[in-house]
């Protein structure tokens, strides 16, 4: 491939002060064989260890290293959003903290970005995830895929290129709940995902739990998709139907024999299982009030505090 693109790298930073160096050198060393300019931002969502000392550090070492420390810890996609916007070149490349993503793929994706498309996921040709992880990680893919209403959305990851022109549609986009993939279904159709290697993590722990991805997957689900409100209806529908055959054969059983169907157990639960459903429905949409009470509330993606490198904030 010819250095003909200008890349910038977003990498979202969150307690991996041991691997951040190893990344950026490792980035430092492919990224000019592949474009003429590049640049690397290192967006810190919050960590508490000694992260953002060491993106300081990378950054005054490298001119093309520059550091975005957020106020808090908003969430992976929310510190995505913040390092996407700063971006300067024509092509955006995500990725993870941790290598599991060896930056040397990076190659494959921009080889496919040039076959037309917009939006090239790296998907792991085997996940080095522990098994919960990885249920968690194919719970929110399916949610994922109702969202974006694409096949691709099976195939994502955190290691992504697309062309920085996509961003575009999500500019303007100020919710509090933030899913990256569904925000570049708003600019383009044109996805494709190839197998890129995927490696176990060697240096630190997962910050990602089976809860927190599901927890995730819910938020992306009432923030993106009107899925759980349709299911409602669907369950509504339901146990109406099934209320209303309940009913004809009660009074069936009256008209035919001469006496109801005997039996508080039977009652009380049949009371119960509608209670549920009413409340299981009221549950969802309580979720989508309570989502339309922050965007109200203006409540930002993400709040920059300071930042450290060529980025002016």
């Amino acid at each position: 491939m010819t250095a003909t693109l200008s890349i910038s790298v977003v990498v979202p930073v969150y307690n991996s002060q041991e691997s951040l160096p190893h990344l950026v050198c490792r980035l430092l060393e492919i990224l000019p064989t592949l474009s003429w300019k590049n640049e690397i931002i290192l967006v810190n969502d919050g960590s508490r260890d000694s992260s953002w000392q060491v993106v300081c550090e990378l950054a005054e070492k490298y001119t093309n290293v520059s550091g975005i420390n957020l106020m808090r810890n908003y969430g992976q996609h929310n510190a995505l959003l913040c390092g996407i916007r700063t971006a300067q070149h024509e092509i955006v490349i995500t990725m993870d903290d941790d290598l599991q993503n060896p930056p040397e793929e990076i190659p494959k994706l921009l080889n496919k970005l040039n076959e037309g498309y917009d939006v090239i996921y790296g998907t792991p040709e085997r996940e080095k995830h522990g098994v919960w992880r990885n249920i968690a990680s194919q719970i929110t893919k399916m949610a994922l895929q109702n969202a974006m209403g694409a096949e691709t959305a099976r195939k994502i990851s955190a290691f992504r290129a697309f062309r920085t022109s996509v961003r575009n549609a999500f500019l303007d986009y100020h919710g509090s709940f933030v899913n990256i993939d569904v925000l570049l279904t708003w600019g383009t159709t044109r996805f494709a995902a190839i197998p890129v290697c995927h490696r176990s993590r060697e240096i630190g722990v997962s910050n990602y739990t089976f809860r927190k991805l599901i927890t995730h997957a819910l938020n992306m689900m009432t923030g993106f998709t009107v899925l759980p409100l349709q299911l409602a209806s669907l369950l509504g529908f339901s146990f109406s139907l099934f209320g209303l055959l309940l009913l004809v054969f009660v009074v069936g059983r009256v008209l035919i024999e001469g006496g109801s169907v005997p039996g508080f157990p039977f009652l009380a639960s049949v009371l119960a299982v509608f209670s549920g459903v009413q409340l299981f429905a009221l549950g969802i949409i309580g979720e989508y009030l309570a989502r339309m009470h922050y965007r109200l509330m203006e409540r930002p993606p993400y709040v920059v505090r300071n930042s450290k490198g060529f980025i002016s904030q």
